[in-house]
């Protein structure tokens, strides 16, 4: 009886394994393969990660390869993989500035694109190691540099649509994010990107929409292009209240508490990791919130004191030294003792991480041209020398030309 068991479990688990293979293949079956190339549109700001899926193979394809172009046509095409479609880049190595090469990976026949930036924009193939091409995208990566907020609580309304004839340029955007505190006041914010409707659209491009298409697609002729890049993306921001949820502490530390609170004072523990940083007396720092990206909710705390985004948002004040930028870094310039303390900070409405920083005035510091300090340095000595360089120069000059030209006064007794 028993044996007769196994083997109904074996011949079900057997079934099971190939019904799951089938579905995986089913999904290929399912989606034919266009027989006119045509590119689906797609946008995102920039320091975001996305994920372009090849929605459709030739079932004989047991590998794809990802390509990519800067401009339909172009005579360069980067390969975007080995020919066996096992390249794997872990998104915590990736770095902003890095070579579109470093920052993108291969999973499941999709391309995975971190921290991408606006030159990564252009047209993405997914085909075969032969050059055949069975899908496409035409993505585009709008900057964050000329970023508007707009901040709901202060009565602001988000940019109006403008309408220049045919041409129609809006902001579509994004869904609410979650509140970034709990059981405190918080904020909550969307993104916006740019979006024009016209009828002169290449019709080679999928829409979501009739004769819509990101600003920067490659179906917008150059001239609306230029045009239509004066509308920068736009962040709209509002305050909101939610409860946090409850957290179950384990009886065993309770216990402890307990006895520790009867004997003598209870001892403070932190709620989330504290990482420690010793930092300069006048320097920056940039710190970011473990596992966070530009799309969730971020929010930062410095001891009890709320940073909220209406002051501290990049933008808000020009002479900030202390602010949030649109990738919800925190940055710190020119540090000073009163910026000692625990910086905490919140992802997706749940406080995660800590950092306690402390700042001294003693200590060696090598000089590094990684460092922005460093190198505004360098620049500001550079152009103080050119400057006193032409100012040298031009008197000479002049003394040159009044002497040809006896036009210089005659100083001598």
């Amino acid at each position: 009886m028993n044996l007769a068991h196994t083997t109904v479990l074996l011949w079900v688990w057997g079934s099971l394994q190939a019904f799951e293979i089938m579905e995986k293949e089913d999904i290929f079956q399912r989606t034919p393969c266009p027989a006119f190339l045509i590119f689906d549109n797609a946008a995102y700001l920039a320091d975001m990660s996305f994920e372009l899926p090849c929605r459709c193979k030739p079932e004989e394809v047991s590998a794809v390869v990802w390509y990519y172009q800067k401009h339909l046509g172009s005579s360069h095409t980067k390969v975007l993989t080995d020919f066996d479609g096992r390249v794997l880049t872990e998104e915590t190595q990736a770095r902003v500035g890095s070579d579109m090469l470093v920052r993108f990976s291969i999973r499941m026949f999709s391309l995975l694109v971190f921290r991408a930036q606006p030159e990564d924009s252009g047209l993405y193939f997914c085909g075969t190691r032969k050059g055949d091409y069975f899908y496409a995208y035409d993505v585009d990566i709008q900057s964050g540099e000329g970023m508007v907020a707009t901040f709901k609580d202060l009565g602001q309304e988000p940019f109006a649509d403008e309408h220049r004839g045919s041409l129609h340029i809006f902001t579509a955007f994004w869904e609410w994010t979650p509140c970034d505190r709990c059981g405190v006041r918080g904020e909550q914010w969307r993104i916006g990107l740019c979006y024009l409707r016209s009828p002169d659209l290449s019709p080679r491009y999928q829409k979501t929409l009739p004769d819509v298409v990101s600003c920067g697609s490659q179906a917008v002729p150059w001239k609306l292009r230029a045009t239509a890049r004066e509308h920068t993306p736009e962040l709209l921001v509002q305050s909101c209240v939610v409860p946090c949820e409850k957290k179950t502490t384990q009886q065993g530390v309770m216990a402890i508490f307990s006895y520790v609170s009867k004997v003598g004072s209870r001892p403070w523990v932190p709620q989330v990791p504290i990482q420690f940083h010793q930092q300069r007396l006048g320097h920056g720092l940039i710190i970011s919130c473990p596992g966070a990206r530009p799309e969730h909710a971020v929010a930062w705390d410095k001891d009890r004191q709320y940073l909220y985004r209406t002051q501290y948002l990049k933008g808000v004040n020009r002479s900030m030294r202390v602010f949030i930028d649109h990738g919800n870094h925190l940055h710190i310039r020119f540090t000073q003792l009163s910026d000692r303390g625990i910086y905490y900070c919140w992802r997706q409405g749940v406080q995660v991480a800590g950092f306690r920083l402390g700042v001294t005035s003693q200590g060696r510091y090598r000089p590094s041209f990684s460092d922005p300090e460093t190198r505004s340095a360098v620049e500001l000595t550079l152009i103080g020398y050119l400057f006193i360089t032409a100012v040298f120069v031009a008197i000479h000059l002049c003394r040159c030309c009044c002497y040809l030209f006896r036009c210089c006064p005659n100083f001598s007794p």
